[in-house]
């Protein structure tokens, strides 16, 4: 803790006026939080929340054709376990299967594969929500169904890719930044000159971090050097599995399986060319496609502000049901439900609710 608060001495010496410094993932505002940096800092110093969090982001209704899956008579619904107590439209996936959803939890998509095996008499539905982490995973599952021509698998895919989503963000106006903790789980696919647009097309410093208290400081000073010396870069503080071009064979696979496509996001809207979905020749494996569900029209909790806390342009203690109606055992938004979520972050982190 000395040597931190030696480092964070440092950085708030080389900084030549307040600054606002958006980290984008959602691992990286937990462990914020969770280490207590945000009280280290001095008013100097703001740090905002961005779009890191793939469950946060996801529209309200992709969350309701998930629930109206499960809830098909001969579908089993299978999704990561942080998919199950997002609220949608009529309730959750976890009051869904309260109600006779079929709906397994699963580790790896591969899982899904797995499913699919054993009940030939289901069709399985793969809740597909991540960003480029967990894309190659998801396009190893469908190249795998394609070769066994697996019949009952299917893929709702809720991809989003991170460049335009920063674009938009960072293009509304809506918001000042100084700076950018970029997503380390990204990075490790994409290299970090994905992200070089940033410093080209906004001027905007900009480093990729790992998720250690001390790691994360080390970021926050690279940063705070660049906007001392005026410098504009994408830098990498997280060599031990960052490169700047990336894992070729999880960009290969991406390529292979997917293509972009427009999407929306959660307080973002409607995107160009920020999603993915399969291409033509996995369409067999589309969901969507093969399922097409008449789906209730999508209804937000009325008061609920995950949408702004997304971009950053509000806090979780600004949204009036925060720690009152909206708690990690009621959760009104996806913001509270995520291990990545902010609000699940300032909750679980009491000291910070007051900030």
């Amino acid at each position: 803790m000395a040597s931190l608060k030696k480092l964070i001495s440092k950085i708030e010496d080389l900084l030549p006026r307040p600054v606002r410094l958006m980290e984008v993932c959602g691992t990286h505002t937990v462990n914020i939080f969770r280490y207590g940096l945000r009280s280290l800092f001095s008013k100097k110093i703001t740090l905002i929340s961005g779009p890191g969090c793939p469950v946060c982001v996801t529209p309200q209704e992709e969350i309701d054709y998930f629930i109206t899956c499960a809830l098909q008579p001969g579908i089993i619904l299978a999704t990561f376990g942080d998919m199950i107590r997002v609220p949608g439209s009529q309730g959750s996936l976890k009051e869904a299967r309260a109600r006779g959803a079929n709906v397994k939890v699963v580790y790896s998509p591969l899982d899904a594969l797995k499913l699919a095996r054993e009940n030939p008499d289901y069709k399985i539905v793969f809740a597909a929500v991540g960003f480029e982490t967990t894309a190659p995973a998801v396009a190893v599952a469908v190249l795998e169904a394609k070769k066994e021509k697996i019949p009952n698998i299917f893929f709702a895919v809720s991809h989003r890719t991170m460049p335009q989503a920063l674009r938009a963000l960072l293009g509304s106006g809506e918001i000042e930044l100084d700076g950018l903790i970029l997503p380390g789980h990204v990075s490790t696919i994409t290299g970090a000159g994905y992200f070089s647009f940033i410093a080209k097309e906004y001027s905007l410093p900009a480093v990729v971090t790992g998720f250690e208290a001390h790691q994360i400081v080390h970021g926050i000073y690279l940063l705070a050097k660049q906007i001392s010396e005026g410098r504009t870069e994408v830098e990498i503080a997280y060599r031990e599995v960052v490169t700047w071009e990336g894992n070729p064979m999880g960009k290969q696979l991406i390529r292979k399986v997917f293509e972009p496509c427009d999407a929306y996001w959660r307080g973002l809207g409607l995107i160009p060319q920020s999603g993915l979905k399969l291409r033509e020749e996995f369409k067999a494996f589309d969901a969507k496609i093969a399922l097409p569900l008449e789906v209730p029209e999508a209804q937000e909790t009325p008061g609920c502000l995950c949408g702004k806390i997304i971009c950053g342009k509000a806090t979780p203690p600004q949204c009036k049901l925060f720690a009152k109606a909206c708690t990690p055992e009621t959760p009104k938004g996806p913001c509270m439900v995520s291990s990545e979520g902010t609000c699940a972050a300032w909750y679980a982190y009491g000291t910070e609710h007051a900030q």
